[in-house]
């Protein structure tokens, strides 16, 4: 049963989200590497089918290992699937990595997918917003709300453990992916952002993710790394070895000094148990 995880009288079963899905015709729906989008991915292939389509939007802030996961990600769920190139790097605003750095970025996205969606005969716009995105300041979901963009989870109710525990259920390769956010976000605000810095930040969390790190962040700043990985995961960091492993290799993409941060990530989602 579709949804069969969700509960609460407040909270629509995938059955409503399929039927609401249904009604409104044929849909892009924006995709990520992250377990909410393939979600709405999913259940845009169960309502429409091949009047369903995927989109990732590729850009230097987006890591190739996460195109890949969002290759997977649609390969399983058997929707068609396109990528298409949007770069918010082409607005001087973005670049300067202000406070409305994620509204551009997103500004951009939103563009390139509603020229698709207009090529494909696209009635609706979806994407993966679900309840627990509503507690932090997201102005990328106010870009998204200027664009059109459908929010089928927001809709329905569902947290990010109802999305987890559905993905799970149908066999989504990501459904206990840590996650993410794109390479922009790890550098401090006001710092500006280039295409080299960024390629730097991918192959340093390469390097850190190499050792068996579920999810990494390694924060920019003034030619500084900070390497963060999973509060659980922080004992680990503590290895003199390993550190001064981690320590040489970040140093040799060009990075001045290398810290690591003793708290870990500070996300609000605790990773689900591998089982």
């Amino acid at each position: 049963m579709l949804g069969s995880t969700v509960t609460g009288s407040t909270r629509r079963p995938g059955e409503e989200i399929v039927d609401r899905l249904r009604a409104d015709g044929p849909a892009l729906v924006a995709l990520s590497a992250g377990v909410d989008s393939s979600a709405v991915a999913s259940l845009a292939r169960i309502a429409l089918g091949d009047r369903a389509v995927a989109v990732t939007a590729v850009s230097g802030s987006v890591s190739p290992r996460e195109l890949e996961a969002a290759r997977e990600a649609a390969r399983r769920i058997g929707i068609r699937h396109r990528l298409i190139f949007a770069e918010p790097m082409s607005d001087p605003r973005y670049r300067e990595n202000g406070p409305d750095r994620c509204f551009r970025c997103r500004t951009v996205e939103a563009r390139a997918l509603r020229e698709v969606g207009e090529a494909e005969g696209t009635h609706q716009y979806l994407d993966g917003i679900q309840t627990d995105d509503l507690g932090d300041d997201r102005p990328g979901i106010r870009a998204m709300d200027a664009a059109g963009f459908f929010h089928p989870l927001l809709w329905a109710g569902w947290t990010k453990a109802d999305v987890r525990g559905y993905a799970r259920s149908v066999g989504l390769p990501n459904w206990d992916r840590p996650s993410n956010a794109c390479l922009a976000s790890r550098v401090l605000r006001g710092e500006a952002i280039t295409p080299e810095l960024l390629e730097r930040i991918d192959r340093a969390e390469g390097v850190v993710l190499a050792q068996g790190f579920r999810r990494v962040r390694v924060r920019a700043q003034g030619g500084s790394a900070t390497v963060v990985v999973d509060a659980s995961e922080t004992p680990r960091l503590q290895e003199a070895s390993l550190r001064e492993g981690l320590t040489r290799s970040l140093q040799a993409l060009g990075f001045r000094s290398v810290s690591f941060d003793p708290r870990g990530y500070l996300g609000r989602e605790q990773l689900p148990v591998l089982r």
